[in-house]
């Protein structure tokens, strides 16, 4: 226990050295403007939150706007609430574009909201206690700070191997996933439900070692669409955990931690600049005056576009079916071209979305990007997507698609609404930023993203073989 307790206090104490817990930023002591915050504002919140934890939990659902279809099931030992959690008693989670809210049944509530400026914010609930209310948690920051996700407060989904009692094998890897995960590595330690043809995943499936070797039968957890033998699934608004959902989770924390980073990595990069130019007693200016400042925004502004535009996304099975009440209720709140298309519409066959442009570039996160930031990222999104271009970093994209995605673009996004029908016009028109003049270069005061870790399995009728690799 007092080492448990040491590691939480190292880690506290290294979080205070990241990047995001000093000027301009202050992490941890700053106002939050998130969908918490609102809610806390609303005459609603100050109703009494009774009737137990099931109960709260769905009336915190509807006033956050998160549909109860999303569900998705987590039995990994890999949350502060791991005493409670186990393959009988899985962790639920459940999201929506903005907010994520985590229960086990007779535990806490964890809320996930996120700030436009700041990026996520934590918050636990305790529906039992006398008074229920709304904790920012720094508990969640132990794993959220900055361990998992380098230099930035993150959400993601991890995938890795356990035993019979949800805890973590973590000798054989563990991997923070995303869309670019192979389909054969993702949903260790989580329930799924869905079809997916031949391919395998790590989900339902647990684990034993046997003379220093791992067993486990990927095909066991595979097509799964009954968990009602593996747990008492009453306990919980769904019986499912739905395979659409956990796909679209898993990009989405991807692609909401990339635009944290390049909003957090440039809004620092311009204070720099500025406290650099009052030092040397130069005109403060809006436009990027230093070589080193340039260089963070074009490397933020390719990363934003190619996470965007899903570079290097991993090959679905052929045919991917989940739960259509998941699907409907994702995309009810769809932005549609005069054509119905929508950049939620579904594929479910080698890809995840018919039209691969992510639709958070619609979120809060997105518009309030520093407009220097913004103007490279539609310039490269705009020649990104011009089939006149044939970029070949996004020669995935066919032209087809290329054309749907700007069209739903001109329709539904204001930053958009100029595009030409045909990608017609010069792909920086109306968003290069103005000529800065020449000013010496500077070293960058932050960090440059590290690579991340990864494990790579490979699956054969003799078992599982994992190599640690970088990525």
């Amino acid at each position: 226990m007092v080492a448990i307790v040491l590691l939480a206090q190292n880690r506290a104490w290294a979080q205070l050295d990241e990047p995001y817990e000093k000027p301009p930023f202050n992490y941890s002591t700053a106002q939050a403007h998130d969908a918490v915050a609102e809610l806390q504002a609303r005459p609603a919140s100050a109703l009494p939150w009774t009737g137990g934890g099931k109960v709260i939990l769905q009336r915190l659902l509807k006033e956050l706007r998160i549909p109860v279809e999303s569900q998705v099931l987590v039995f990994s030992k890999t949350s502060f609430q791991r005493q409670v959690i186990n393959p009988s008693r899985p962790r639920a989670i459940y999201f929506s574009d903005t907010s994520y809210v985590g229960w086990v049944p007779d535990g806490l509530i964890e809320i996930t909201t996120i700030d436009p400026q700041l990026g996520p914010m934590f918050y636990s609930f305790n529906p039992n206690a006398e008074q229920p209310r709304f904790v920012r948690d720094s508990n969640c920051m132990t794993c959220h700070g900055g361990q998992f996700v380098r230099g930035i407060p993150g959400v993601f989904v991890r995938s890795m191997f356990t035993d019979a009692t949800g805890e973590p094998l973590f000798r054989y890897g563990s991997e923070v996933v995303d869309f670019r995960t192979p389909f054969t590595n993702r949903w260790g330690g989580w329930y799924v439900t869905g079809k997916h043809g031949n391919f395998l995943h790590r989900g339902n499936a647990l684990a034993h070692e046997e003379d220093g070797q791992l067993v486990v039968d990927l095909s066991h957890g595979a097509n799964t669409t009954d968990l009602s033998n593996l747990f008492p699934t009453k306990s919980y608004p769904r019986s499912d955990s739905d395979i659409v959902a956990l796909l679209v989770l898993e990009h989405q924390t991807a692609m909401q931690n990339t635009l944290t980073r390049a909003s957090l990595d440039c809004r620092g990069m311009l204070a720099y600049q500025k406290n650099l130019q009052k030092e040397l007693k130069e005109p403060v200016t809006e436009w990027l005056a230093y070589d080193s400042v340039k260089h963070v925004f074009a490397a933020a502004a390719q990363q934003v576009v190619d996470d965007l535009l899903f570079k290097d996304e991993a090959l679905l099975p052929p045919k991917v079916e989940g739960s259509a009440a998941f699907q409907e209720g994702f995309c009810r709140d769809a932005l549609r071209a005069d054509d119905g298309s929508s950049l939620k519409d579904f594929q479910l066959a080698e890809h995840l979305f018919k039209n691969r442009c992510s639709y958070l570039i619609y979120s809060e996160c997105f518009r309030t990007l520093p407009a220097e930031l913004k103007r490279r990222i539609h310039s490269r999104l705009v020649r990104a997507l011009d089939p006149a271009t044939s970029d070949p970093r996004y020669g995935y994209i066919p032209a087809g698609e290329r054309l749907r995605i700007s069209r739903i673009l001109r329709q539904t996004h204001p930053d958009f609404r100029h595009l030409p029908d045909q990608g017609a016009m010069d792909p920086g028109q109306g968003f290069e930023p103005a000529p800065a003049k020449d000013k010496p270069a500077s070293p960058s005061p932050f960090r440059v993203p590290l690579s991340r870790r990864s494990l790579r399995c490979q699956v054969s009728r003799s078992g599982v073989t994992a190599e640690m690799g970088r990525q």
